[in-house]
């Protein structure tokens, strides 16, 4: 057996799932390595509240009993080579934070691919002011990077226990950017899949599941483990369908993208801007994209009266036509770009990450929470830091369907500089 120092904080999905599969360590230790280091942790992150180490160790105690009795005749021996193998507990003894109690029923197709949930998640807690803060067993969730700023929310919980090595993978909840803008300020990667496409509990509609990972090719495995099978989406291609996806057949590169700092309508601040317009320069020069320009450019109607109106309990009738109507425009208007480009790239967040006071007059979710009203993919990848010393990120939003091509696209961004997190 190997030694399992650091593995949960330096090893990503893929490699502790390999390596406990091979034999070279045991899930029981990586569970407790995690648990120790959530233990020593988060006392000052306080980005759980809740730890479930017996039943943690109960489970890894299983998965490990499976490895030993080795994989069923149709996925090859040893759990490696073949075809049938890859399905094989691909998230053997991988350590898993779920977002609140409730995301433990998410959870189940991450169970079955030999995960261990170790506990759940911090979100804002009641009263605390919106996408401010997450809300701890101990007290409030820092930023890993400066704890007098916030981690965003309302994943906060989630993108910090990555961000800080404590788990490689945590589920979250993107209602107006409730992965991505955590994913960014913590500088982590965080995909909202297609509204509709997994199961969700928001009565509204806008909020869709997502993950926190460190890396894009963790946030695919994720997606492997809990996508439906391909259904023949007219918005997706064959080759972006989820059984053959991700980082086994990634779509040829680069893929066509446009650029827009602000969607037509958001005030961000030069540094955000300028970070993700750098992060998308990298994307160019790894030949993950190839900018185009579009006749015009990209111009929505702000979301944020939509949004209000489809998410309040007995909005008036007046306030939800007029909802529906900018969610049926601006989804014309996405039509149209993508008919000419298969990404569109903004900043993730206007702002750097804010005090626990709470935001200023720009609302955290002022670039995000359009996807969410039209139910597009998203996803956050780390796009460098700020003078605060804080991540900022660059979005990445595809056609309906497409979570492959944004996993894809963002893989190719971590290859050269072989990033981990």
């Amino acid at each position: 057996m190997v030694k399992t120092a650091s593995v949960v904080e330096t090893a990503s999905a893929a490699e502790i799932a390999s390596a406990v599969r091979a034999g070279a360590v045991r899930a029981v230790d990586v569970v407790a390595e995690a648990l120790e280091r959530i233990g020593r942790a988060d006392p000052v992150l306080c980005a759980f509240t809740e730890v479930w180490a017996e039943e943690a160790l109960r489970r890894a105690g299983e998965v490990d009993a499976l490895v030993a009795a080795g994989p069923p005749r149709s996925s090859g021996p040893g759990g490696g080579g073949g075809p049938g193998a890859r399905a094989w507990l691909p998230l053997a003894g991988v350590p898993v934070a779920v977002k609140g109690r409730h995301g433990v029923r998410a959870a189940v197709p991450l169970l079955a691919a030999g995960g261990v949930v170790v506990g759940a998640t911090a979100v804002p807690g009641p009263g605390t002011a919106w996408q401010t803060w997450g809300l701890g067993a101990r007290g409030r969730t820092v930023n890993p990077w400066r704890a007098d700023r916030t981690p965003g929310g309302s994943s906060a919980g989630a993108a910090v226990a990555v961000a800080a090595g404590l788990v490689p993978l945590a589920t979250g909840s993107d209602g107006a950017g409730s992965v991505r803008i955590p994913a960014a300020w913590c500088g982590v990667v965080g995909l909202k899949v297609t509204n509709g496409r997994l199961p969700s509990r928001d009565r509204t509609g806008l909020a869709a599941p997502g993950v926190l990972a460190r890396t894009a090719a963790d946030a695919a495995a994720w997606w492997r483990a809990v996508s439906p099978p391909a259904t023949g989406d007219a918005d997706a291609s064959a080759a972006d369908t989820p059984s053959t996806t991700g980082v086994d057949m990634p779509p040829p590169l680069p893929r066509t993208a446009v650029w827009s700092p602000d969607l037509g309508f958001a005030r961000p601040d030069p540094e955000p801007v300028a970070l993700a317009r750098a992060a998308v320069d990298r994307l160019v020069d790894a030949g993950a994209v190839r900018l185009v320009r579009p006749q015009a450019p990209p111009l929505l109607l702000d979301p944020a009266p939509a949004w209000l109106a489809l998410r309040t309990p007995g909005a008036d009738p007046a306030g939800l036509a007029d909802a529906h109507r900018v969610r049926a425009e601006n989804g014309r208007r996405l039509a149209r770009l993508f008919v000419g480009a298969e990404l569109l790239l903004t900043p993730t967040a206007p702002t750097a990450p804010h005090g626990h006071e709470g935001p200023g007059d720009v609302y955290s979710t002022a670039l995000t929470w359009a996807f969410n009203v039209s139910g597009h993919p998203a996803l956050s990848l780390p796009a460098g830091f700020g003078t605060d010393g804080c991540p900022a990120g660059l979005q990445l939003v595809a056609p309906h369907g497409r979570e492959a091509l944004l996993l894809a696209v963002a893989g190719a961004a971590e290859k050269p500089s072989g990033r981990k997190g």
